[in-house]
Order: C-alpha cells, then sequence, then structure tokens
C-alpha cells in the first residue's frame, strides 16, 4: 500500500485516504480577478477539495525573444506572446486576495510555480503544497530547490518517460518525502487512445511508498473515473466557467455541471471499492433467502439409503436446506429416513453430516 502524507492541513493523500480532487482553473479565469473568484466558489461549490493556478514570472520563465514572438492565436490577448501572458498574469497582490477569498469560503488554493521565482513568491504565499506542472519535471535543478523548501510536492508527467520519473524520485525522495507523481499526457484535448492509464499501474510498482494519481485533459469524466478505480489518489482536472470562450485550455476543461458530476462519481467509485474480503452480505440475504438453491432429492430416496450424485439435483427449495456447493459432500452418506422426490434435503435427514462437516 502507497504510504500516505498530509498534503493540507488536516488532509492526507494516499492509502484508504479519499481521492484529492484538484480543480485546475490555470490561466481559464481570462485576466479577470472577479471571474477567478466565481471559479474558486464554482470548484468549491462542486465539491473540489483544492482550487489550484498557475503562476508565473514571466522573465524568468521566458527569455526575450519568446515574450517578443508574434501571437496572432484566435485565443490571444496581445499582440507578441509577451503581452498575452502579461495579460492572464495576476500579481502577487491579486494572488494574496485569491488565496484570502478561497480561505474564507473554505477551500484549499495553491498554484504550479511555472518557473523558481514563482516558486519562490508561492512559498512565500504560504500554500499548503507545490504543484510542479509536467513542462518542469524534468528541470531539475528546479526540483531540487522546490523539494528543499519542505512543501509537499504533486508532480505531474506529461512529456516525461520512465526513466526521467525515476530520476525525479531520486532527486526528490531523499530531500522531501511527502511528494507523488501523477500520470499525465500534455495534449488538448486528449484524445482517449493517447491516455495511457496503466501507467498509473506501473507507477504503482515502480514507486510503492508514494501515492500515484492523475492528471487529464480529456473531454468527459469517464476516464478520470477510471483512473480513480486504478487506485488515484489524486485527480486533477481544468475547470471552466464556459467552454466557447477565448483560451486554448477552456475545450479541454470541465464546466461546473461536469466537474460536479466528477466528485460525485469519484465518491461513488470510491465507496464501490469496498472490501477485497468475497463473502455473502446482509444486503444480499433477501435475494438468497428467495432465489438461493438447495439440493433436492431427485428421486424418492428411501431410509438407509446411501446418496449417489444421480439422486440429487439443484432447485429453489422450501424449506432451505445444503447449498448447491455441499452436494459432492452428500455424496456417500446415510439417509435417516424416506425422502420424497423433490423434498429438500435437510441436515436432519442424513446420518453423518454433523459428523463429515466437523472432520
Amino acid at each position: 500500500m502507497a504510504r500516505e502524507f498530509e498534503l493540507c492541513p488536516g488532509r492526507r493523500v494516499g492509502g484508504e485516504q479519499p481521492c484529492f480532487i484538484i480543480a485546475e482553473i490555470g490561466q481559464n479565469h481570462q485576466g479577470d480577478l472577479a471571474i477567478a473568484k466565481r471559479m474558486i466558489r464554482m470548484a468549491k461549490d462542486c465539491g473540489a477539495d483544492c482550487a489550484k493556478f498557475q503562476k508565473s514570472e514571466l522573465e524568468y520563465k521566458f527569455n526575450k525573444k519568446a515574450l517578443e514572438r508574434p501571437y496572432t492565436s484566435k485565443h490571444s490577448w496581445g499582440k507578441t506572446y509577451g503581452e498575452h501572458k502579461h495579460h492572464l498574469e495576476f500579481s502577487h497582490d491579486q494572488y494574496r486576495e485569491l488565496k484570502k477569498y478561497a480561505e474564507e469560503i473554505g477551500i484549499f488554493f495553491t498554484a504550479s510555480g511555472m518557473d523558481e521565482m514563482a516558486v519562490e513568491f508561492l512559498h512565500e504565499l504560504d500554500v499548503p503544497f507545490f504543484k510542479v506542472g509536467s513542462g518542469d519535471t524534468n528541470n531539475f535543478p528546479y526540483l531540487e530547490k522546490t523539494a528543499k523548501k519542505g512543501r509537499p510536492m504533486v508532480i505531474s508527467s506529461g512529456m516525461q518517460s520512465m526513466n526521467t520519473m525515476h530520476q525525479v524520485y531520486q532527486i526528490v525522495k531523499p530531500i522531501n518525502p511527502n511528494f507523488c507523481f501523477l500520470q499525465c499526457t500534455s495534449a488538448y484535448p486528449l484524445q482517449p487512445e493517447d491516455v495511457n492509464l496503466r501507467v498509473i499501474s506501473a507507477y504503482q510498482s515502480a514507486f510503492p511508498d508514494i501515492p500515484i494519481g492523475y492528471s487529464g485533459h480529456e473531454t468527459g469524466i469517464a476516464i478520470s473515473v477510471a483512473a480513480v478505480a486504478m487506485g488515484a489518489k489524486v485527480v486533477e482536472r481544468h475547470v471552466t466557467l464556459d467552454k466557447t470562450w477565448k483560451g486554448s485550455d477552456h475545450q479541454a476543461s470541465l464546466e461546473p455541471n461536469e466537474l460536479a458530476e466528477l466528485v460525485k462519481a469519484i465518491r461513488t467509485v470510491e465507496k464501490a471499492m469496498g472490501s477485497p474480503v468475497k463473502q455473502l452480505l446482509p444486503c444480499e440475504m433477501a435475494c438468497n433467502e428467495k432465489l438461493g438453491k438447495s439440493v433436492v432429492a431427485k428421486v424418492t430416496i428411501p431410509e438407509g439409503a446411501v446418496l449417489t450424485l444421480d439422486m440429487l439435483t439443484v432447485k429453489v427449495g422450501e424449506p432451505k436446506g445444503f447449498p448447491p456447493e455441499a452436494i459432492f459432500d452428500l455424496v456417500g452418506q446415510k439417509v435417516k429416513r424416506n425422502i420424497e422426490e423433490d423434498e429438500t434435503i435437510t441436515e436432519e435427514a442424513v446420518e453423518d453430516h454433523a459428523k463429515k462437516v466437523k472432520c
């Protein structure tokens, strides 16, 4: 069983703990603080555990030429990529305001630190855990510095190989044992054939002492629910208020009704996982009483006869007698009285039953 740890104050992940559900707002807020607050409220109302954003210090995440690159996409908020990103980037004070709002309504708040300086700010902001986006998972100096902050970490694995994830584990584990990996494929929207949920099982085998989760960019909720059934202990999905809004992430995001349905479905699946012990349950007793079958006499059996298989059959009987699985045990036993054809075989009619069962 994967170890568990406290991801947020009072909220543990891993082991038998419930799945931790992250509503990834990212930059789907359109650069509007009021919309961002509405989205935090939506995440809370839908039952998510955490509302998450993406924080960049743009001059540290991009070089000058990248920021000066013309950006003519229909999703652009500026003439250059830098102008576009500046429009979508909240200030430090705005992040403080958003975190305060999340605390007031009772939902955890964090952000992906998209560069080392963003991590410094988020550490100062006192977020409960760091999210490492897929683009920084193979950024080993970043990982080392982030791990040394001592906060729990959730690390996505889009665009990475298993070899890289082993290296990530070896870097982070000695510094900070409180982290988990998320299976992720970095495509928006993600097609089912590229999801590769079996990587969850591969991670569980390769890294048995950390929780494993799933970060999805597919449409709909079925795949994310399946990830939980496979043992994902953290699920992250992008969310939006309107998929038709400008922005490349909206199409791969969940609208409020979908997020609420996802949370409900995950909690239902967790209940359904239940116990590994297979047994007759109390809830099955009514069906068993009504339709459960018994061993009955296929022919008239005289007193003193030794039972053979061709004397017996299985039917829904009244009263109940030996269950079907006992039919082979009855062969070779002597009956103490006449048993009519189609009569249920009961314990009192079989001479050595109690002795044979005891042995």
